[in-house]
């Protein structure tokens, strides 16, 4: 496992997988939480997580206990944790008052169930470049850390060492070249700071320029009980953002939030630290990535100061690079990024992937789905696993079903794989229900692609109507309807999202980011070397008002939006998304016939 695969089983309940793992350079474990009673314990923590502050991040996890193998220490099992034992906000606020600077984005959580499986983990994501993180000189007596003494921990292997005298006094000599003043003046001037008040001010770190819009932000948001700063303001792209204690006894802190023009929020702690941690994980900055919190709707006055509780269970936000979205509370208590649910008319690279086979199909609906990890390290691993769950597919599924309510029986066809040859990177299976005489009458298609990006892609083929039609009651109609489109196209997304995906990602894996793109297509292909057939002869379009005189081969729209919801829910958007194409096709399509010269009109098949 890598760092990201460990954060990710802890973040999903899951410290069993960590087992049998090495302690390395980003991963350390102990058998009990720190003793934060005694000075030792205390100075040990600060050590240890300074260490990673300066090694490029890495998880201590507390509750598990290691074996000796070979001079390297396995992680080998777990010594639960008692949750009335430890104290997390007491070890975040030790942290920030014995590392100096105080390291950005530490979580510290709990991972883990009911049944003896509860470890504590500290996560100390990568600190900005050029930073070096110092502690006092440990003394393992009571007290305040003193101030008059430095010590740099840095994480080697799977130890943590201290940096030689020597070298700390290369790298002081370098910062006091690097200023270019004189030894005895860069002295003078720290002295002059190190006599100053210790307690921070409110807006203290920041450019003079803003010291005072978070003056005003703190005097107008007292009134959530927000106390005395616990540490220096300091920019966070576009915000000014300060760390306050609570007023309260036992509460967590705030973060009071100001950017130019906005009314200034105050975000718990806890909250802030979820999604800055979570962000800085991905490479992002947070506040750029999923952009600045806003009032909801529910708000009378959203001009106003105002503030995220603890409690809070959504955050609405404007839009970052990410795009417009929300942080929801899941139902498990961990923070998600979910995009603001939109239509568009765009078409991806991959929308007509996979799509050569001989002889065409007549008819393809296809659910696609753009995912936004990144591709680096990931292979197809899971063949078996997709092959023996295929066969209980939403797709198998509803190919049956589109048959039996028209009162035929296409027996259920085994996949295989194909058509393409199956790699590490690229996957493919087809299921094809046949006529009586043998000709392939309807199929199942499914595709995943980790190439260079993550795409998983479901279709529903109708290879040839007159086939299809020999194996059903000969009153029975193959023109599709409105409602088998939709049945068909939902399948087929839900496959392309449930069960696709499993075939290279571990759920416990996954991370918030970016929005999944799905495209939902319709394309009537016949054979390649033939004018591609009109949609209306295939489908009725009545219920959607387009008019089927014209050429009309293709139609397609793309979902933004998070994929994973009810069946219920995913039934009713994709219906929502075909309401929401007619208008688009039918003014396409009119515009085109007008080029042409063409009467817009009804066809005959569209009012039978």
């Amino acid at each position: 496992m890598d760092l990201e695969a460990v954060r990710a089983a802890l973040r999903a309940q899951k410290p069993d997988l960590l087992l049998e793992q090495p302690e390395g350079q980003w991963l350390d474990a102990k058998k009990k939480p720190y003793e934060l009673r005694e000075p030792r314990a205390v100075e040990e923590l600060a050590k240890d997580v300074c260490a990673f502050a300066n090694g490029g991040g890495g998880v201590i996890v507390l509750g598990i206990g290691t074996r000796v193998v070979d001079d390297v220490e396995i992680l080998d099992r777990i010594i639960p944790v008692d949750r009335a034992s430890v104290d997390r906000d007491q070890i975040r606020k030790l942290i920030r008052a014995h590392i100096t600077p105080a390291p950005r984005g530490i979580s510290v959580e709990w991972s883990g169930d009911q049944q003896g499986c509860r470890v504590l983990y500290i996560d100390i994501p990568v600190q900005q470049a050029g930073i070096l993180f110092v502690v006092a000189a440990p003394v393992g007596k009571p007290g305040a850390p003193r101030t008059d003494t430095v010590a740099v921990p840095v994480r080697e292997a799977d130890g943590t060492h201290w940096l030689a005298r020597t070298e700390i006094q290369r790298l002081l000599s370098a910062g006091v070249a690097a200023s270019g003043m004189p030894i005895a003046e860069a002295l003078a001037d720290g002295l002059r700071e190190a006599l100053a008040p210790t307690a921070p001010r409110v807006g203290q770190g920041l450019p003079p320029s803003r010291q005072q819009e978070m003056r005003d932000a703190y005097e107008q948001l007292r009134f959530v009980g927000v106390a005395r700063p616990s540490g220096e303001a300091y920019l966070h792209g576009l915000a000014a953002v300060q760390e306050f204690e609570a007023a309260q006894e036992g509460q967590p802190g705030w973060m009071l939030c100001v950017v130019a023009g906005r009314a200034p929020v105050a975000i718990a702690a806890p909250v802030w630290w979820a999604i800055t941690a979570e962000a800085a994980a991905k490479g992002d900055d947070a506040l750029t990535a999923i952009g600045w919190p806003i009032p909801g709707a529910d708000r009378a006055d959203p001009g106003h100061p105002w503030a995220v509780p603890p409690d809070a269970e959504c955050i609405h936000l404007n839009g970052g690079s990410w795009g417009a979205g929300r942080f929801q509370r899941s139902v498990r208590g961990e923070w998600m990024w979910e995009p603001t649910e939109r239509f568009s008319f765009d078409v991806s690279r991959h929308a007509r992937e996979w799509t050569d086979q001989q002889p065409a199909p007549q008819l393809r609906l296809r659910a696609l789905v753009t995912w936004p990890w990144d591709r680096h390290g990931r292979t197809i691993n899971r063949h078996q696993d997709l092959e023996d769950s295929l066969p209980r597919s939403t797709l198998s599924a509803s190919t049956t079903w589109l048959s039996r309510h028209r009162g035929g029986d296409l027996p259920d066809a085994r996949w295989d794989a194909g058509p393409r040859r199956n790699t590490p990177l690229v996957a493919s299976y087809t299921s094809t229900r046949t006529a009586p005489d043998g000709r392939p009458a309807i199929s199942g298609s499914v595709m995943i692609s980790v190439e260079d990006s993550m795409v998983t892609c479901a279709d529903f083929l109708l290879e040839e109507t007159t086939a299809w039609a020999a194996a059903l009651p000969r009153t029975a109609s193959t023109r599709l309807s409105l409602d088998d489109v939709t049945t068909l196209l939902t399948a087929a997304w839900a496959t392309a999202v449930r069960l696709l995906r499993y075939a290279t990602v571990d759920p416990a894996e996954e991370r918030w980011g970016p929005p999944a793109i799905t495209e939902l297509r319709i394309v009537a292909e016949g054979p390649h070397d033939q004018p591609s057939p009109d949609l209306g002869t295939l489908i009725d379009l009545t219920p959607l008002g387009l008019g089927d005189s014209g050429s009309r081969s293709e139609m397609s729209i793309t979902i933004t939006r998070s994929p994973h919801m009810t069946n219920v829910k995913r039934r009713a958007l994709t219906h929502q998304a075909l309401m929401h194409l007619a208008p688009h096709f039918e003014w396409a399509w009119t515009t085109e016939c007008l080029a042409r010269g063409t009467t817009v009109g009804r066809s005959p098949a569209s009012s039978r």
